[in-house]
């Protein structure tokens, strides 16, 4: 009896994740689907969740999406989590694909915009980081730590919280004081370093090297992707019953979100619910562009890009981890790059503000402030559906300090 009471238990509280093993794209290494760790111990590049596809397909499970509530973990079956009290949420996910009016410098195209400014923390960070503290604290994490330019270590401060967890943020000193001020809010100790995202991810895993913390920076542990893949389940969702967009143009940084919609698109076709991916292209700032540049050279990787700079803090990625999977993601769905100076942020962020009621971070907007560039270039084309992602909320920003500091 105790057998059986123990099996109805676990039937009532298991979330039907259909995980199957980690893997390494780069070397073929897999493991277990139990073992919390972080980037592939055979050759240091980055993990990813394979799940058994084949069997989603044979349950449909996608015809149970629609019956649950429009929180990302409505894909639960395809995510990592295995244990329904183990999942750590504050309603992330969901957020809608809305039509904006017509964009005069892009005649014929019917430009969409998804909006994660209305996550939780502010920004799309959240959606990796509910996954991922979720899955770290479910295979025993007792401490968590990253290197952030601002919007993921809100989003790690804030799960952290919720997940009862200690966190760690290490942020570069020019981050705007109300980042690390709002990661203290949620009890988060801030550690402030001197340079980039670069210096701070070495000084983190510097000093974390013997406290047991668990690294969340991006693509070097395997669950943050699995959360910003829901960005792919969520357009396909939205378009399913009319037209999927023909490009998605999105503000890369560390480039997670490019990564984890591709995942999503391969996913989706291997159990017959998308035929042809959306072109993926990726938004860079003039001052740091190594995704773009190395796109434009054919490169199969990233070089760390030289004196950057730029006012949109998100952006400021001058090497990309597993910039391999970044730069396959955009060509493998045929995509293409552009850069924007910074001075075109602040008209950005008002344009979607006045014309579209859109609030939109400094990263957020460099999207809708590429379109006229790309439109010039043929990347996106008249007759087509772009939709433009925004990362970010424009609260935490003054667009006229914004605007001085682009003079400065």
């Amino acid at each position: 009896m105790k057998i059986v009471a123990a099996l109805a238990v676990l039937r009532m509280t298991a979330t039907g994740s259909l995980l199957t093993g980690l893997e390494c794209r780069k070397c073929c290494t897999t493991l277990a689907a139990d073992r919390r760790v972080g980037t592939c111990p055979t050759c240091g590049h980055t993990l990813f969740a394979t799940y058994d596809t084949e069997r989603a397909r044979e349950l449909r499970v996608w015809e149970r999406f629609p019956e649950r509530d429009r929180t990302l973990w409505r894909y639960r079956e395809l995510l990592p989590v295995q244990r329904e009290e183990r999942i750590v949420t504050l309603g992330e996910g969901g957020t809608d694909a809305i039509r904006l009016a017509d964009v005069p410098e892009l005649p014929g195209v019917e430009v969409w915009l998804k909006d994660d400014g209305q996550m939780p923390t502010g920004s799309f960070k959240a959606r990796g980081m509910a996954v991922a503290v979720s899955r770290a604290v479910e295979l025993g994490a007792t401490s968590l730590y990253v290197p952030s330019a601002g919007n993921a270590g809100l989003a790690l401060a804030a799960y952290g919280a919720r997940a009862e967890c200690p966190v760690r943020i290490y942020l570069p000193e020019e981050t705007p004081p109300e980042i690390p001020r709002i990661c203290r809010i949620y009890g988060a100790e801030v550690v402030s370093v001197p340079g980039t995202i670069r210096e701070a991810g070495e000084a983190a895993r510097a000093r974390e090297r013997n406290s047991g913390g668990f690294d969340m920076s991006t693509l070097r542990e395997p669950y943050r992707v699995e959360g910003k893949k829901t960005m792919g389940y969520e357009i396909v969702d939205r378009f399913q019953d009319s037209r999927m967009p023909d490009a998605i143009v999105y503000p890369t940084g560390g480039g997670t979100g490019l990564v984890g919609m591709y995942k999503a698109f391969q996913e989706l076709q291997r159990m017959g619910r998308l035929e042809q991916f959306p072109r993926l292209i990726s938004v860079q700032m003039d001052g740091c562009a190594p995704v773009v540049r190395a796109l434009h050279a054919g490169e199969p990787s990233v070089r760390p890009w030289e004196d950057p700079h730029t006012v949109a803090p998100g952006l400021l990625v001058p090497a990309p981890f597993a910039s391999e999977r970044i730069l396959e993601a955009i060509r493998e769905t045929r995509g293409s790059g552009a850069t924007v100076p910074d001075r075109e942020l602040p008209d950005a962020m008002e344009r979607l503000g006045h014309r579209h009621g859109v609030s939109a971070s400094p990263e957020g907007a460099a999207g809708y402030a590429a379109l006229p560039r790309l439109f010039a270039a043929g990347a996106i084309r008249s007759g087509e559906r772009v939709l433009v992602y925004n990362t970010g909320s424009g609260a935490l920003w003054d667009v006229g300090a914004v605007r001085r500091q682009v003079g400065r």
